[in-house]
């Protein structure tokens, strides 16, 4: 049976546009899904957009609009958003489906079922902009009186009628949890501010507002919706089938991981999986907290006018080159900063000069000097014994970091690899070899062929488009760029398209 994968991303809340955070995350997922399927596993991919709640509410109002007209057209934006960033994803899913809603009102039922959800009353602080109730401990207050959240959000006090989760109960069986599930919490600094926050008390969660009409309507109880991340988390089980456990989907719970940003972390691994406890449900094997993006050293801002659209950097250098850029200039689930000039950086010498020099030149001297056939392998020398085992040394070298989500170092490994062919091509020196023994010639050539093949392969989920066309260059049936099929040397003698460059140098304004 073939082993299943489930990826998630968060589903973005759609009371803005699509920026280059929501690009970032939908894209570490997507690279690590093409991984797992490339790998043979029968893999399910999710994202989608979160709906409701208030400051949708206030959003659509501001625009003049009906909630649900304001929320179609975000939607919109965020599909046309995983579409231009060539997202792989299995499924959209929308807070606002009716099957969406259905598997909330079940998941709600059974968690009443068991007593772990009471009326009551709910008063405290409350965030709008994080959707989200403090405790005193965690609201702090500014010089001017005015009081923030932990994520410097205002607050305001709250008190209504709720209903309540029983949430205080469950702090020992999550940090039980935690305690036996090491790879849950990601990365290190999000597990230990987790732990910390759990440790430090938990109180009942209302899981209703009676003040808000646009949600999820409370099973029994219309003038009440459910808490806007009540509704959210649900969609990673609602898409799945929930409550149908016979749904063909449903083989795919628990998933593998959730890709997050850190500002939902606490949600994503103190609420959703006490939820899913509570109402006997396995809880994923794991979360992880992206980092934030700046933008030359501000936090992005309509205001300042500094928000980035990824489609935009996209038209302007192209797709694989964002992709790559952005899972590349720093490690996932530390803060980054977005610079022009790091990404031109890093197009001009990483992709134009090691990875687009070394296949242009390899393939153009097999063009002109092997009547554009691929060579026939021939006897090997110590030097291509040792670039060839360190490229098909790459998957696995670079899957363990994929599923810890170290896509920097992973990047790196392949980039060891190609920089060492390049050193490799100098040494040999085909041009050279070309007047003084062709046959050895044609033999560098052959093994500079191999070394881009797996190069090119563990690429191919960063960069589908690019990979794919050097793929196409180096004469790789499309239903031989799975990892399996590296086993199999190409046939020598196989005639190969002309080469063409893959990564022209970017010769614009860095400014």
């Amino acid at each position: 049976m073939t082993e299943t994968f489930y990826i998630t991303t968060p589903i973005y809340y759609v009371n803005g546009a699509p920026h280059i955070g929501h690009a970032y995350t939908s894209i570490a997922a997507d690279v690590l899904a093409r991984w797992m399927r490339m790998e043979g596993r029968e893999v399910y991919f999710l994202t989608g957009t979160d709906e409701h709640g208030q400051k949708v509410a206030q959003a659509a109002a501001a625009a003049g609009q009906d909630p649900q007209s304001f929320v179609d057209g975000l939607a919109a934006e965020f599909r046309d958003m995983s579409a231009k960033m060539n997202i792989s994803n299995d499924d959209f899913i929308r807070t606002t489906e009716e099957r969406h809603k259905q598997g909330c009102a079940a998941l709600w039922k059974i968690l009443a079922d068991k007593d772990e959800i009471y009326l009551g009353h709910y008063e405290g602080w409350y965030a709008l902009r994080d959707e989200a109730f403090y405790g005193e401990d965690e609201v702090t207050t500014r010089p001017d009186g005015t009081k923030i959240s932990p994520f410097g959000s205002p607050v305001e006090w709250v008190k209504e009628p709720n209903y309540l989760f029983r949430m205080s109960a469950w702090g020992d069986r999550l940090l039980a949890f935690y305690e036996a599930n090491p790879e849950f919490l990601g990365p290190s600094s999000t597990r230990s501010e987790i732990i910390s926050f759990v440790k430090g008390g938990m109180t009942d969660l209302s899981v209703s507002r009676a003040s808000l009409t646009w949600g999820v309507p409370v099973p029994g109880d219309p003038e009440q919706v459910m808490y806007v991340w009540l509704d959210a988390l649900a969609n990673y089980i609602t898409a799945l089938g929930y409550p149908d456990e016979s749904a063909p989907l449903w083989r795919f719970w628990p998933a593998n991981v959730h890709f997050v940003g850190k500002d939902i972390a606490r949600f994503h691994t103190v609420i959703w999986p006490a939820f899913l406890m509570a109402a006997g449900i396995p809880v994923p094997k794991r979360v992880y907290a992206n980092g934030w993006w700046t933008v030359e050293g501000e936090k992005m801002s309509k205001s300042v006018g500094n928000v980035i659209d990824p489609r935009d950097l996209v038209k302007e250098f192209g797709l694989d080159v964002v992709r790559f850029f952005l899972l590349r200039e720093m490690p996932f689930g530390n803060d980054g900063d977005f610079n022009r000039r790091a990404l031109i950086g890093r197009m001009n010498s990483e992709l134009a000069n090691d990875l687009g020099n070394l296949a242009q030149r390899s393939l153009s001297l097999i063009a002109r000097n092997c009547d554009a056939k691929l060579p026939e392998r021939g006897p090997a020398t110590e030097d291509d014994t040792e670039i060839l085992s360190q490229a098909m040394a790459l998957p696995g070298i670079m899957q363990p970091k994929l599923l810890r989500q170290i896509y920097g170092d992973a990047l790196e490994d392949a980039w060891k690899v190609i920089r060492a062919a390049n050193a490799y091509i100098d040494r040999q020196a085909p041009w050279v070899l070309r007047k003084t023994d062709t046959v050895r010639m044609a033999a560098v050539l052959r093994v500079l062929a191999d070394a881009l093949r797996p190069i090119a392969t563990v690429l191919l989920p960063f960069m589908p488009g690019a990979m794919g066309a050097m793929l196409d260059q180096l004469g790789v049936p499309a239903d031989a760029r799975d990892f399996a099929a590296l086993a199999t040397p190409l046939p020598g003698g196989i005639t190969l398209p002309p080469p063409q460059g893959i990564f022209p140098r970017y010769t614009g304004d860095a400014a």
